[in-house]
């Protein structure tokens, strides 16, 4: 076992004991509480340690992301809980880290954020061998999801790599479409590009955490406070943001989720989300730009058009828009040519077949001009759409064929 401190920048928060397994074992001092990290909770007996753990883990890399057990036996590690402490648990993504009892090592000397760190483990991540001895000091021991990504340093600035998955590979692609949508919609958001290694379609996206603030997802907003039986998953939520005093929580959840509609998103669960905070000062900024929107247009599925669940206050896509109450904010103007950008960026993938991106630009247009319908906007997007598409998807001999025009599998808005 090791003993450890916890640290926020250069805050002691609390001394931790680490097993040889990776896990806390022991607390055995309390330096901030004030700084420890959100959702982990502090009563009359002390820190849940279980929570504390959770939250420890949750900086691991998933047991689901793709390539990692033979990453695992090239990188000489059991598991991805014992490449945490590899890189003093540091993240590009909060300000949190690990210093050994005694140690002098201080925030500014070792963090990723103004400090150059080893490209191997996502080099390795990656399926590729390594030249030589491996260094473990990288922000991907600490990376989250289940799709293969990789940090990288590019003219001085961080981004981060991701791709896509299935036959379609069209995570990346989406991730393009979905920037696009909500530049137009005046969505603050996370700017993603295109970008292809070993024949593979990858998207970059710069780091929007400085060394200033961090990410704080809504999860761990939401574990923060106990849920009263009566009240429904997005009351409780809100009622946590309340609590916090994070601003502007409903007018931004308003645009999530009205972009989350359009683009048929199936997984925007509560790690997809989240809120910036200072990590000095603790105060709350507000909602971070909208990120990791790569699990939506029907991204896995030939049946383009299908319903899809959604996520995270409700299962149906069609249930969950009912809880955005202003659409005042909805420009449905702007949206005009979005099936061209659509179309124009799928047509990049090898994989994406013209038939399917049709179908695409076509179901999302038709998703919007329900969103516009709801919001009392009568102009129809449909009707811009390439008329000899529209003659195809007319002609269509197959009725459950649905890579031709929703037939409004979900229920109308």
């Amino acid at each position: 076992m090791l003993e450890y401190t916890l640290m926020h920048k250069n805050i002691p928060v609390v001394d931790m004991v680490i097993d040889e397994t990776g896990f806390i074992a022991k607390l055995p001092k309390i330096h901030d509480e004030r700084h420890l990290p959100v959702g982990v909770r502090i009563s009359n007996t002390g820190i849940n340690r279980k929570v504390l753990n959770d939250w420890w883990l949750s900086r691991s890399i998933p047991a689901s992301r793709d390539g990692l057990t033979g990453a695992l036996t090239v990188l000489g590690v059991s598991s991805p809980t014992l490449l945490i402490e590899k890189c003093f648990g540091l993240s590009l993504s909060d300000q949190y880290w690990i210093c050994q009892k005694n140690s002098s090592l201080k925030w500014e000397d070792i963090n990723f954020f103004t400090n150059d760190f080893s490209k191997d483990v996502g080099e390795i991540l990656f399926g590729h061998e390594p030249d030589g001895s491996v260094s473990l000091m990288s922000p991907d021991n600490t990376s989250d999801g289940w799709l293969k990504k990789k940090w990288i340093i590019l003219d001085g600035k961080r981004y981060l790599m991701k791709g896509g998955s299935g036959v379609y590979q069209q995570e990346p692609f989406n991730e393009v479409v979905a920037a696009a949508i909500m530049t137009r919609l005046g969505i603050p958001h996370v700017e993603y590009t295109l970008t292809f290694e070993d024949d593979k379609p990858f998207c970059l996206c710069e780091n929007f955490v400085t060394p200033d603030t961090e990410l704080v997802p809504a999860y761990r907003v939401r574990e923060s406070f106990k849920k009263d039986n009566r009240d429904s998953q997005f009351t409780h939520f809100l009622r946590c943001c309340d609590n916090h005093d994070i601003p502007d929580v409903i007018a931004n959840l308003n645009r999530l989720l009205t972009v989350d509609y359009i683009i048929a998103n199936e997984d925007r669960h509560y790690n997809n989300f989240g809120f910036i905070r200072n990590a000095e000062t603790l105060e709350w900024l507000g909602a971070a730009p909208v990120y990791d929107s790569g699990t939506s247009l029907w991204y896995n599925s030939a049946r383009v058009g299908q319903g899809v669940e959604g996520k995270p206050f409700n299962k149906s896509h069609d249930e969950q828009i009912k809880l955005v109450r202003d659409l005042k904010w909805f420009d449905f103007d702007a949206l005009n040519g979005l099936d061209e950008i659509i179309i124009d960026t799928l047509a990049k993938s090898p994989d994406i077949d013209e038939s399917r991106r049709n179908a695409i630009a076509r179901n999302v247009l038709d998703r919007a001009n329900r969103v516009s319908q709801r919001s009392q906007q009568k102009p129809s997007l449909l009707a811009g759409i390439d008329a000899k598409q529209a003659k195809v998807d007319r002609n269509s001999n197959d009725e459950n064929d649905d890579t031709a025009p929703a037939k409004k599998k979900e229920h109308e808005i």
